[in-house]
């Protein structure tokens, strides 16, 4: 059994797909056959792990997936983590639309994943990166990624 489970839905035209669980081996064979009706938006916010035969699989799904535009909403750290790193993780019709930032303090060990939306902190040409954000305790959490690094997948 999958790892990865998922969910798929017709949303003003476009096909919406949610995934939750982990992307590794155990990838969702079905989902490499998908033919989704338009544009595709895909839903990120419980994956909660990505290892390295995940990623091969991921590139191949990516490679067979025929909408013309790929939307993916509430992408975890990790998942911003591949697209940074590994060529081909996305394709060049994709673009993320929404994006978890990891803040962190460092006394009370609290954290706190703030969700980046385009138009809002980010779009063409802006960037405006919180550098530090209040936790449920009140405490301030700072910036917990390396700004250059991370955000780089906004450059392409």
């Amino acid at each position: 059994m999958s790892k990865l489970q998922f969910t798929q839905s017709n949303e003003n035209g476009k096909t919406v797909l949610t995934l939750n669980g982990q992307i590794d081996e155990s990838f969702p064979q079905e989902l490499h056959g998908l033919k989704p009706a338009g544009d595709m938006v895909i839903n990120l916010d419980q994956v909660k792990m990505i290892n390295s035969l995940g990623i091969r699989e991921w590139i191949k799904f990516m490679g067979t997936v025929s909408a013309a535009k790929i939307e993916f909403v509430k992408a975890p750290k990790i998942f911003i983590d591949q697209v940074n790193m590994v060529q081909g993780f996305i394709t060049p019709n994709c673009k993320i639309t929404s994006f978890y930032v990891p803040y962190f303090n460092e006394d009370s060990n609290a954290e706190k994943n703030v969700l980046y939306s385009q138009g809002k902190e980010f779009g063409e040409g802006f960037l405006n990166v919180a550098g530090s954000v209040k936790g449920e305790d009140g405490s301030e959490l700072e910036l917990d990624v390396v700004e250059q690094k991370y955000f780089k997948f906004l450059k392409n």
